[in-house]
């Protein structure tokens, strides 16, 4: 097992606040702890993206928004704007929702059509797409890897984090059997200490989604949010 640096480890976390009452305060911390830290992005709500730019100015520290956040259930036109406006805003990654009931339902031209919606609203912008992969069953998380890795998006990732359960090993190991080695793979949901980020590093993710990555990067133990 290859053992990552901190700063390794650092340059692979986006450092996550997506709490419906995260505060300016708060969201000022988060920024200052990315600058502090190296870390690759700070991830958001779209409606704080501007703020954190703001905060971000000079750093090198992306912005990162989450679209169709947390159910996926929205419609396709809908999350198309919301990734234009995001962009427009500052945001340097943008993290989709899949729309998992259709997933589980076996519409799968809808589940393309409407990540490829978000694809195009990107241009040259990275997009991840959040599986949900606690609600899914492995043939579901095989088909959406499929999905993902012929449209060409950038990265595919386990979890919100607001739902039953984050990210597995197991589920991780499987995305990136399917996407390959070019792909992406992000890990969120549970990832909150140094041990679990490089257990997941190892098992293929090349990302890791946290609001614990100063534990992580400092060997502490991280607290029990995203």
């Amino acid at each position: 097992m290859t053992t990552h640096s901190p700063a390794e480890l650092a340059k692979m976390i986006d450092h996550t606040l997506l709490a419906a009452d995260a505060s300016r305060a708060q969201l000022a911390t988060l920024c200052n702890e990315a600058r502090t830290h190296g870390f690759y992005s700070v991830c958001v709500n779209s409606a704080n993206v501007p703020y954190a730019v703001e905060q971000l100015q000079s750093a090198d520290v992306k912005v990162c928004a989450v679209v169709g956040f947390p159910l996926g259930a929205g419609l396709s036109a809908s999350k198309a704007y919301e990734t234009q406006e995001a962009i427009a805003a500052g945001a340097g990654e943008i993290d989709m929702v899949l729309n998992i009931g259709w997933l589980k339902d076996g519409l799968f031209d809808a589940v393309r059509d409407d990540i490829a919606a978000v694809l195009k609203a990107c241009g040259e912008v990275p997009l991840k797409v959040i599986l949900e992969t606690c609600l899914l069953e492995e043939a579901q998380k095989v088909r959406a890897c499929e999905i993902c890795r012929d449209l060409g998006v950038a990265f595919v990732k386990t979890s919100t984090g607001f739902s039953r359960s984050g990210a597995t090993l197991e589920d991780v190991a499987l995305m990136r059997r399917v996407v390959g080695p070019d792909l992406g793979v992000k890990a969120s949901g549970g990832v909150r200490d140094a041990a679990t980020a490089q257990a997941m590093i190892e098992a293929g993710a090349t990302r890791l989604g946290t609001s614990s990555g100063i534990a992580i990067v400092t060997g502490a133990q991280g607290g029990s949010g995203y």
